[in-house]
Parts: C-alpha cells; structure tokens; sequence
C-alpha cells in the first residue's frame, strides 16, 4: 500500500536531514537529489521549509545545504531536560522524605506545565499526575512557578486566548485575578495552589533556575488537606524553595546562599 502524501513526504523530509546530518561541508541540491533519488522541485521544496523553520541553512557562496540553528536548540532541550531530571532526583527524593509529602518537577511547554518526574508518598497522596501530563499553567502551583520568570506583558500575550476553565473551587476566573496573584508570589519567591488544579489538594511550589538566570523549571510538594489539615503553604513554602535553590545550583545558578 502507498504511504499517504502527508507521511511520504514526512519521511523525505527526514531523509534530507539524515544526509545534511551525515555531511560536515553540506550538500548541493543537486548532490541531495542524486543521493536521495527525489526530483529536484520536491527536494527545493522541502528544503525551503527547512530553511524558514531554521532546521537547515543555505551557502550562498557554495550553494551548500547544512544542518541550520534550529537543532542546536532542540537537542539543547533535550540535554538541559536528561540533566535536570538527573541533578534533580536527589533533592526531590530528600524533600519529600523530609516533609512526608508528594513532590513534582515540571516545566512550561507553550501554555502548559508538563509534569516530568515525581517522588511519591505512601498513602499520602494519589497518583493523579502522570509523567508528560499537561495541565493549565493558571491552575497549578507548578504553572504559576514557572510563570514568574516572565513580564506581565509577556504572561498576558502567553495567555491572551486562553479559556479559565474551573478545574477546583478556588481556580482563578480570569487572567487578571491570575497576575494579582502572580505578584504576590514574586514578592516572596513561590506559588499556592490553593484547591485551583482540584478540590480538597494544596500544593506550594517554587521555580528553578539555569545559569542565566531564567526559570527552565519547577518544583512542588502537595498534600490531601484531609489527611495534613495543620499544614498551612507558609509552613511548607521554605523547604519547597530550599529545594528549588538546590537544584537551580545543581544547574549552574549562581546567587549569594543562604
């Protein structure tokens, strides 16, 4: 059976990577074609797609295609994100152990937070999060975390279209009601998810940052109100950024220690 255009052309395009990717000085378009045994105008094409997507760049002078910019910051994430779940585990394992709660670590994907490691507490908490599961940034402790490395201004254009859906009774109804709160927690450095992401759960979180400086991620500890009704977000909140702190070490953040 023939593959369907949109697959064929998915796999010529690959094709075209893996000869650039194979070649130090790059190809010709002529040199892709006979390699790759494509006509010319379906080369040209996918290779103009490429370019304006920053995955392949042009010589001008040697009429050459190679690798462009765009994978540099693709495999730069996929590095940043094997590292930090490694420099991390050790530090959510002891955060939860020390406060007998359950601890996340995510990071923002366009207008999400994607859970991608946790450290779970016996009976102290469902599995309700599941690695590579999305959730609103707007109603999540580890969301709001990751939203104060940016601008108001930014976090208003990031979040211009987006649908306050009540996921908890305390979930914010709209984008101001979510940057009130947003400046309160900058103040003092980490997020409350007070009953936002689902009823009878808190959570208090903290970002993480690189050697930029720049939030890259978050971590959190969250509890059944039911089963730690004397634990208040005050009371959690210093060692949830102790940890933060330690991991944004861990990453080559660099600020004064405490």
């Amino acid at each position: 059976m023939a593959k369907a255009p949109t697959v064929q052309s998915l796999d010529r395009t690959f094709d075209i990577l893996e000869v650039l990717g194979s070649s130090q000085e790059g190809r010709t378009l002529a040199m892709i074609t006979d390699d790759l045994k494509l006509p010319k105008s379906t080369v040209h094409r996918l290779l103009s797609v490429l370019i304006s997507r920053e995955y392949v760049r042009k010589n001008d002078e040697t009429g050459r295609y190679q690798l462009g910019p765009g994978f540099i910051s693709l495999s730069a994430n996929y590095l940043n994100n094997l590292e930090l779940k490694t420099e991390s585990a050790p530090h959510l394992a002891e955060l939860s152990a020390s406060t007998g709660n359950t601890v996340f670590l995510g990071i923002r994907r366009g207008t999400k937070m994607v859970y991608i490691d946790s450290k779970e507490q016996i009976n102290s908490l469902r599995k309700y999060e599941i690695i590579g599961q999305r959730k609103s940034l707007y109603s999540t402790g580890l969301g709001k975390a990751l939203l104060l490395g940016l601008e108001e201004d930014e976090i208003r254009e990031l979040l211009a279209d987006e649908v306050f859906v009540p996921y908890g009774p305390n979930t914010h109804p709209n984008l101001d009601a979510l940057l009130a709160d947003i400046r309160i927690s900058k103040e003092r450095g980490w997020t409350v998810d007070d009953q936002e992401a689902e009823k009878a759960i808190n959570c208090v979180a903290a970002p993480i940052y690189d050697y930029r400086g720049q939030v890259i991620a978050a971590v959190s500890a969250s509890w059944l109100l039911a089963q730690r009704p004397e634990l208040t977000p005050a009371l959690m909140a210093p060692s949830v950024v102790r940890c933060a702190l330690n991991i944004s070490y861990s990453m080559g953040y660099f600020r004064a220690k405490p």
